[in-house]
């Protein structure tokens, strides 16, 4: 039975914290990889876990960054890994699969966000190829270890900028219409979504279960891309927004509380397959719903989820191990 989209009344609210969420429970001897995770919300979730007790993996495309940021952390690990390169995501997934151990949390946080257009060697628009193809075949490679966990779980960054698009099934890749990076980020933001609704529908059997998160507004170097004056405009239209108290920016901590709460806490044990904001399940909203909040249908579609998983497969050419 799929889990219902509607808040659970968790408790938390926007201003709750990474550290908050987690409170006195213990993940030691848990194994955790964080996509990214030694950057803004990432570094954020990576010192979470690894304060709870985990062993965390944190796969980086430039690792003399990562090592500086990591400096100091107990139980962190740091390894090399390219989510834009195919031949780097299986290169890494060998050598953790290599040591034989399972792995109970699996954080897909790493990203782009409005890039000028570029395409993979692939030729594949990078913000999809990147936020979601290299996540996909990631999982993939992952998944005996992720099985073999017997209770792991998946969290999947979304955003609330799904709301601006969905997942173009004609002409995914901008090789027909017009590029417009904010148009590619809410598609491949809508795919991150999609791909956890249709990895739980499999992973349940396997006690595997998969959540996508929209962390909140938070400023991190995911906006490295935007000129100074668009992201001032986005920053004053915000901030005169009839729904400002919404959309107010919170800090790393608060901005790592839904990823850290999807993948740990006991409120969700038997769940799985939503999205998620403010550390609970998120409403589901109309298509035009006005206000920055909830999740809109084409990002938890179960049949998007599937035509969508079997498009990635073909893409990659990357399937998931019975």
């Amino acid at each position: 039975m799929s889990t219902p989209q509607m808040p659970l009344r968790s408790g938390f609210t926007s201003g709750t914290t990474a550290h908050e969420v987690m409170g006195a429970r213990r993940l030691d001897g848990r194994v955790a990889i964080v996509t990214g995770g030694y950057a803004g919300i990432g570094l954020e979730t990576t010192r979470v876990l690894a304060a709870a007790g985990a062993t965390v993996i944190v796969p980086a495309r430039t690792p003399d960054k990562a090592r500086l940021a990591l400096a100091g952390l107990a139980g962190v690990e740091l390894d090399a890994l390219d989510l834009a390169d195919p031949a780097s995501i299986d290169a890494f997934a060998a050598r953790f699969t290599a040591s034989s151990r399972p792995l109970h949390l699996l954080i897909n946080n790493a990203g782009i966000m409005a890039t000028p257009l570029a395409r993979d060697a692939r030729g594949f628009e990078s913000q999809l190829a990147t936020n979601h193809l290299g996540h996909f075949q990631l999982t993939a490679r992952l998944w005996p270890a992720l099985r073999a966990a017997r209770g792991a779980r998946v969290v999947a960054l979304s955003s609330r900028g799904h709301a601006r698009a969905g997942v173009d099934f004609d002409d995914p890749h901008f090789e027909r219409r017009a590029y417009d990076k904010w148009v590619a980020y809410g598609q491949a933001k809508t795919a991150n979504a999609l791909f956890a609704v249709a990895l739980d529908a499999r992973g349940r059997a396997h006690q595997v279960r998969a959540f996508s998160v929209h962390p909140g507004a938070v400023i991190t170097e995911l906006v490295r891309s935007l000129p100074a004056e668009e992201l001032a405009a986005i920053r004053a239209r915000l901030a005169t927004s009839p729904y400002a108290n919404a959309a107010v920016y919170k800090n790393t901590e608060q901005g790592a509380a839904t990823s850290v709460w999807c993948a740990t806490s006991p409120q969700l044990d038997d769940l799985g397959g939503v999205y998620c904001e403010d550390a609970d399940i998120a409403e589901a909203v109309a298509d035009d719903f006005p206000e920055p909040r909830g999740v809109r249908a084409w990002a938890r579609d179960p049949s998007f989820a599937e035509r969508l998983w079997k498009m990635s497969e073909e893409w990659t050419g990357v399937h998931f191990a019975d």
